[in-house]
């Protein structure tokens, strides 16, 4: 496991505790972003989408993979961008260290990043390759890509409506590619009438970040993962 590295807000002084995520490579090793534990975090006052990502290097198999950036919230409710390493750091591990074995489990969410890292996981899970943010930004929440499928994680406190799976649908139509959507607050009724009559498999979230299957499409892919 990552060590925790103590986090100190500029905006309220107070210091916690932050644990980095562990992200599964293809290969079955345990990746953490490469944090910087001497260089302060710096408060989120807009957001890039080219900045939400960034780049870890697996040791094992010479894999670079894009993750959502870490985060932390403060209680004082500014949100938290914590430092990378620099490139040094990611050199000096790829000089070796061991694969860790192929294991899956469900990431705690506390954020937005932490849903987009839980479904990740979920569609590797299931035999997704190639696992990247989507080249189209969806109308809510973050997209994500693999070969032959587009994923949408709506982290949002309001259940998707029948636009947002439309708009999933219409945008996966264009890429010849099935989809899928993740949600933290689960589906208006019609947004679930909707993806059952396009095809589009709905998954719940839950905060220890495992996808819970909505309706039987999402269902039969639980079942029978990447085909």
């Amino acid at each position: 496991m990552p060590e925790s590295l103590s986090v100190r807000c500029p905006a309220c002084r107070r210091e916690q505790l932050y644990e980095p995520p562990v992200c599964p490579c293809a290969c079955g090793a345990h990746l953490a972003p490469p944090l910087d534990p001497h260089a302060p975090a710096t408060p989120v006052t807009h957001r890039s989408w080219d900045d939400e990502w960034v780049t870890v290097h697996c040791a094992a198999c010479g894999r670079d993979s894009e993750w959502p950036r870490p985060e932390l919230g403060c209680p004082c409710g500014t949100v938290l961008l914590l430092p990378m390493a620099r490139t040094e750091a990611g050199e000096a591990a790829r000089r070796g260290a061991p694969a860790a074995p192929r294991t899956f489990g469900p990431v705690t969410i506390r954020t937005a990043r932490d849903a987009v890292t839980a479904a990740a996981v979920y569609l590797r899970r299931l035999g997704y390759r190639d696992i990247r943010r989507a080249d189209q930004r969806p109308t809510a929440g973050i997209g994500i890509a693999a070969h032959g499928l587009l994923a949408q994680v709506d982290p949002t406190v309001g259940p998707a409506s029948p636009r947002d799976v439309e708009c999933l649908w219409l945008t996966a139509m264009t890429e010849s590619a099935d989809c899928v959507y993740f949600s933290l607050a689960g589906y208006a009724p019609e947004a679930r009438t909707t993806a059952d009559s396009l095809g589009v498999p709905l998954f719940v979230l839950d905060l220890t970040g495992t996808p819970r299957p909505v309706n039987d499409l999402a269902a039969d892919l639980d079942a029978t993962g990447a085909r």
